[in-house]
């Protein structure tokens, strides 16, 4: 029976609309969910089927993705969620998700790119592995905004390299358990466009890398 995987995202999709042809001119660029998506089902993820993309952002291009890869999506935003139940608490909204979660029955649930701490409201529901994906290397740069604070640092001589890893989710930022961990090397002279590139291909190997990984176990 094929391992089930929920992804979920705030954004995903700089690029072309991926329901739009792609021209010679104009090929589509790589994601995170991208990269979950073409590996399904392949030797890197063998029976292995992704059955949900769950957003909190409705806007979310991955959501188009997902769509178009004939995945079932879901949505909902803290905000909404709150205005719509005034009594109700940041919480109660990660018990939310997290119910909607388990409707797909997943075997294991993907962070790639969501943009929101959970706290024990999820983690306490959800008894399938959780693993997020962090642009930087472990106890360094946690939280938010990690490729520009690393690349702010290396301007100023603070650290030559940095690097991308995925790791179990826990209540703490970015501080559970590092399941792939790969080192990007920073170049003089470089934009921050150009680094923050460089990032985003490693994340696309790794996430898979550590999906499989996972699964395996």
């Amino acid at each position: 029976m094929a391992k089930r995987v929920a992804v979920l995202i705030s954004g995903e999709g700089k690029g072309r609309n991926p329901t739009a042809p792609a021209q010679q001119n104009n090929p589509p660029l790589g994601t995170n969910l991208q990269a979950l998506i073409d590996a399904q089902g392949t030797p890197q993820l063998p029976d292995t089927r992704i059955v949900l993309v769950f957003s909190n952002r409705k806007a979310a291009n991955g959501l188009k993705r997902a769509e178009a890869a004939n995945i079932s999506t879901g949505y909902l935003a803290l905000k909404t969620y709150l205005k719509a139940n005034p009594d109700k608490t940041r919480d109660d909204y990660d018990a939310e998700v997290a119910r909607r979660i388990l409707e797909a029955e997943p075997d294991l649930v993907v962070l790639a790119g969501w943009m929101h701490v959970f706290g024990d409201g999820f983690l306490s529901l959800v008894a399938a592995p959780v693993i997020n994906l962090h642009p930087a290397l472990p106890k360094a740069f946690d939280g938010a905004n990690a490729i520009e604070r690393a690349y702010d640092a290396f301007q100023r001589g603070e650290i030559e390299h940095s690097g991308v890893m995925v790791h179990r989710v826990v209540k703490e930022v970015d501080a559970g358990e590092p399941l792939v961990v790969r080192d990007v090397p920073i170049v003089q002279g470089e934009s921050l466009e150009d680094f923050a590139t460089r990032i985003h291909s490693v994340e696309w190997e790794i996430i898979v890398e550590a999906t499989a990984k996972v699964l395996a176990d």
